[in-house]
């Protein structure tokens, strides 16, 4: 069975005006629904050594996301002030807190070269360590968020075999021309995630489109995370993208009918 290795952020997710908290983080978020869909998961990253570290490490061993390479560090976990409006969910500020510390030793690297996919992003401050891993030939997932041109995300780009962003504001065209001018970079398929628009792919020279699948939006924390993991889950059962595009959209309808990303 295929395993998935998702390092980088985690944080905490603070509701202020309802006082909830959550786990959460791009790589957290995705390990946790490749589990969902029945695909075996591990989660490297760093937490702080205060209750909200063993928080997101205990949320994840009861998701059975293996933790076995979580780094514990002196200092306080990553925390995310949120606000839901309308169900959208709207980030304040936020505490980095120990996430820039993680470092990956040879075994780590080992251990993660032994998974058939890894997926990291922007947040996760791993761009130093997918050198390492593009050599093991361990194909690489990274999520771009919605800052495609930070000098630390054109790094990230680099190394991807799959690159995600999002855009739910730039016209089809001009995200047309943005895709083709990442594939230069080396992805070989590029995915923008366009909210309510769908999502639009570009992959060996053409584009395909996606829409969304309608449902009851409670709250949109997850949302891409969750597209992320239905779409490479689906890839990695040799689906095409289309499938893989409408997997990543039907997954993505479950986290947004309910609260908080998982």
């Amino acid at each position: 069975m295929k395993r998935i290795a998702c390092i980088g952020d985690n944080c905490i997710d603070c509701y202020d005006e309802t006082g909830e908290r959550y786990p959460g983080g791009n790589p957290v978020n995705v390990s946790v629904y490749f589990r969902r869909l029945g695909t075996p998961s591990s989660y490297i990253g760093a937490v702080g050594n205060d209750e909200n570290g063993k928080m997101i490490i205990e949320s994840l061993q009861s998701k059975n996301v293996d933790v076995s390479h979580v780094k514990v560090l002196e200092g306080n976990t990553a925390i995310t002030h949120v606000q839901r409006i309308n169900g959208e969910r709207v980030f304040k500020d936020d505490d980095p807190g120990v996430t820039a510390q993680l470092s990956l030793t040879e075994e780590d690297v080992a251990f993660i070269a032994e998974h058939d996919l890894v997926v990291t992003g922007l947040w996760g401050y791993t761009e130093p360590f997918l050198p390492a891993l593009k050599k093991r030939g361990i194909p690489i997932a990274y999520d771009a968020s919605n800052h495609l041109f930070l000098p630390q995300c054109r790094e990230g780009i680099k190394y991807a075999d799959y690159l995600f962003f999002s855009d739910d504001a730039a016209g089809e065209e001009t995200l047309k021309e943005q895709m083709r001018s990442i594939a230069a970079l080396g992805p070989k398929v590029i995915i923008a995630m366009r909210g309510s628009l769908g999502s639009l792919a570009f992959a060996s020279g053409r584009y395909e489109s996606c829409g969304i699948v309608d449902c009851d939006v409670v709250d949109t924390m997850g949302a891409g995370d969750s597209y992320i993991a239905g779409f490479l889950n689906a890839l990695l059962k040799g689906e095409n993208l289309a499938e893989c595009m409408r997997k990543g959209a039907n997954n993505s309808a479950i986290t947004i009918g309910y609260y908080g990303a998982w």
